[in-house]
């Protein structure tokens, strides 16, 4: 696979600090997003790219090994652990023989050992194959409104280039995670492809405060009917219903809309409930005739 240059696709250089890369990604994703080039190809590729670019150089863990190993950095680890693997081998043979010597060995005697184990010519044909490893995770976010998850939909995500159809299922949850098996890098020697774990970000530009599949909401009254009683109209998530005020309510009286809730995770057709707390609005800008009223109200309880 042909080495490709992260931080020249984002136009930054290795020294760039991690404000800086966010800064050169967003512009050039602006830039040549599919949305600006209707039908362009060439600006396709290079929003694959500069997302792919972002992915590795934005993550310090992934930026880390890509700096070390270049275009090898999602198997650094396996070479490391092959290289550790050779070390043990190596030290307990020269044990078993007499030599106990520290389990040195030339580049040279590494590159066999790491040829048998990954596979590939040189002075290891004839040896076989050795142990696949399993491929790198790869792990990716996304940005969703409290709205988008009430139902369940489908997406089609780009990670590392690769289209992938997604299913959201309704009622998923602030900074859940779900995996996708078999949707990460690639495996080494044969191992299987590791896996894609997505992280959800839910922001709620709705009126209702979200508890698992509660919703909570508030409703202003006025204190004639939450003194005499009456109908007000109310908004749930997925409509208005019209809700019977008992009267003398008190400030803050509490009532359940049983299954108005938010879906439950999985569960096909099962709600949260929906808690209202009634908010009552004094009156102002009393006429004499209503502070003449109020005063024989007051004057008869007392």
């Amino acid at each position: 696979m042909a080495f490709i240059d992260y931080y020249k696709i984002l136009g930054i250089d290795k020294s760039a600090t991690t404000a800086e890369i966010k800064k050169a990604y967003r512009k050039l994703a602006r830039k040549h997003h599919p949305d600006v080039n209707p039908n362009d190809k060439t600006a396709e590729k290079k929003f694959k790219e500069i997302n792919e670019a972002n992915e590795v150089l934005s993550d310090a863990d992934k930026r880390k090994k890509y700096d070390k190993y270049g275009k090898d950095w999602q198997h650094g680890e396996a070479q490391e652990q092959a290289q550790r693997q050779y070390q043990s081998q190596r030290q307990y043979q020269q044990q078993g023989s007499g030599n106990f010597g520290g389990g040195n060995f030339s580049d040279g005697e590494f590159s066999d050992f790491f040829e048998s184990m990954f596979g590939g010519g040189g002075a290891s044909r004839g040896r076989g194959r050795g142990t696949g490893f399993r491929g790198q995770d790869f792990n990716a976010q996304l940005q969703l409104d409290l709205k988008d998850v009430y139902e369940t939909q489908k997406r089609v995500l780009t990670v590392n280039g690769k289209n992938i159809r997604l299913t959201i299922p309704a009622g998923v949850e602030n900074g859940q995670v779900i995996k996708i098996t078999g949707k990460g890098g690639p495996g080494v020697n044969g191992g299987p492809h590791g896996d894609l774990l997505i992280e959800f970000n839910i922001s709620n530009s709705t009126e209702f405060k979200r508890d698992g599949s509660n919703l909570y909401a508030t409703e202003t009254i006025d204190l004639y009917t939450a003194i005499l009683g009456g109908d007000v109209t109310v908004d749930t998530f997925d409509g208005k219903v019209k809700l019977k005020v008992k009267p003398e309510t008190q400030n803050g009286t509490k009532v359940k809309l049983k299954g108005k809730g938010f879906p439950v995770y999985k569960k096909e057709g099962q709600y949260g409930d929906l808690y209202i707390t009634y908010d009552i609005v004094m009156p102002t800008n009393l006429s004499s005739k209503e502070k003449e009223l109020f005063t024989e109200l007051k004057n008869l309880k007392s």
